[in-house]
C-alpha cells in the first residue's frame, strides 16, 4: 500500500551526523535537503518497518531526480534514516501517480 504523505505542519529534523556524512559522500546526497524534500511537494509514501521501528520510506522530485527517504518520527521530529536514488519500481509508483 502507498500513501501520500501530507505535511500539515512544519516538523523538526534529526538525522545521525556520521551517517549524513557517509550517504554524502558515497551518493552525493545531503540529509540537510529533507527540508526541501517535505515541503509539500508530491511524495510517495509507504510503510518500511525495521524490526520493532515503525519507519516509512518516501518517494519524490529533489534536485530534478527521484529520491527515496526512510524516516521515521521520534517525537515532533522527522529523523532521517537514509537517502538514495529511487528504485526502478519506486520510480514507476511515483510517476504512475504524478506523470
Amino acid at each position: 500500500m502507498y500513501l501520500q504523505f501530507v505535511d500539515t505542519v512544519c516538523p523538526e529534523f534529526e538525522w545521525s551526523g556520521a551517517k549524513r556524512q557517509i550517504v554524502l559522500a558515497d551518493r552525493d546526497l545531503d540529509f540537510i535537503d529533507a527540508e526541501v524534500f517535505f515541503d509539500g511537494r508530491p511524495l510517495v509514501t509507504a510503510p518500511s518497518p525495521q524490526g520493532e521501528e515503525e519507519r516509512w520510506l518516501s518517494v519524490g522530485e529533489l534536485n530534478g531526480a527521484l529520491i527515496a527517504v526512510v524516516w521515521m518520527w521520534r517525537g515532533e521530529a522527522v529523523r532521517i534514516i537514509t537517502m538514495r536514488k529511487a528504485r526502478d519500481g519506486e520510480k514507476r509508483r511515483y510517476q504512475a501517480l504524478y506523470g
